[in-house]
């Protein structure tokens, strides 16, 4: 039997430093990195550690940032791990990451009960990392309680981290009734709970009827089955001052805990295990398109298709067929 890697252990006694350095393993491209990866994070299943997933959305200039702080350093206080896996948006052209998250969070980033990860989105869809779901994987086996995935906006990528989370928060700014129309109806299809931030001083009237409209739509436009009586609901919170931060804290574990009695939670996370599996091997597919034999056929083939030689559909068949013996 093969000896476990070297960072197994140090990451089931929760060492932070090992932490970082496993993330950094499976955000490799290195083939030598990734089966490491794949060997590690398959000896840490029988550890058999599950946190909260929370994954936490919101439109620019909301305060996801100034929040995280709040909550986390909240739940920290409470004697909690709180590990924060915060995706930036990288530069298409040179693949660079602002990764500015740890200095906008200076006193959680200095909690020893906290974990800030930043990662670069490079060029997956909407800011969702590729590897966070690994990320996630590894911060539960290092014994983190709460796990809060930050995604880079309102997207179509909301729809990718809820299907890493078990709970999907959605954070957003007092504002007037056309606001409402702004956010993606599939946006509020997958969110469980609706917070309305800023809820203080000269804004708090504003925030209030903020939920009060944000509640009705919630009500018109849908309800699913592991959504319990008066889930998906909409609340009022300040990060400034912690308003309403216990209390949505008391909604997202009352939530949490009749997912798990009425078997919502493990039925949600084997589907999402099925649905990891199959975009990794979507992945591995479209990764042998990157090689330079593959790469040089198809600039082969893009030619005799845009010169008219060949026609799509025929040129596409004999691409996938060459790849076959890839």
């Amino acid at each position: 039997m093969d000896s476990p890697d070297p960072l197994h252990q140090p990451l089931l006694d929760g060492d932070r430093r090992a932490l970082a350095r496993a993330i950094t393993l499976v955000e490799s491209t290195r083939p030598d990195h990734r089966d490491r990866a794949a060997a590690l994070l398959d000896g840490l299943r029988d550890a058999n550690r599950q946190a909260l997933r929370i994954g936490l959305s919101g439109t620019p200039g909301v305060g996801k940032s100034t929040f995280i702080e709040a909550f986390g350093m909240m739940l920290t206080g409470q004697g909690l791990r709180v590990a924060v896996l915060a995706v930036d948006p990288s530069s298409a052209r040179t693949g660079g990451s602002i990764l500015g998250d740890k200095t906008r969070m200076e006193r959680l980033s200095r909690d020893p009960n906290a974990f800030i990860r930043p990662s670069p989105a490079a060029s997956q869809l909407g800011g969702v990392a590729r590897r966070s779901r690994e990320a996630v994987s590894l911060c539960e086996a290092a014994g983190y309680d709460v796990v809060l995935i930050e995604t880079v906006g309102v997207g179509q990528s909301e729809t990718m981290v809820a299907q890493m989370c078990d709970l999907f928060v959605l954070l957003l700014a007092p504002a007037g009734g056309d606001e409402l129309q702004g956010v993606k109806r599939g946006i509020m299809e997958i969110a469980d709970l609706i917070l309305v931030n800023k809820a203080d001083g000269d804004l708090k009237a504003a925030a209030n009827r903020t939920v009060a409209d944000y509640a009705g739509a919630l009500r018109l436009l849908r309800k699913r089955p592991a959504d319990p009586e008066g889930f998906p609901k909409a609340l009022p919170v300040s990060a400034l001052d912690g308003t309403g931060l216990e209390g949505a804290w008391s909604e997202m574990q009352a939530l949490a805990a009749w997912r798990r009695e009425t078997g919502h939670w493990d039925a949600t996370r084997a589907a999402q295990a099925a649905h990891w599996f199959t975009e990794e091997v979507r992945a591995g597919l479209l990764a042998r398109l990157e090689t330079p034999q593959a790469r040089r056929r198809m600039a082969e083939m893009s030619e005799r298709v845009a010169s008219g030689e060949r026609a799509v559909r025929a040129a596409a068949a004999e691409m996938l067929e060459s790849l076959r013996g890839a």
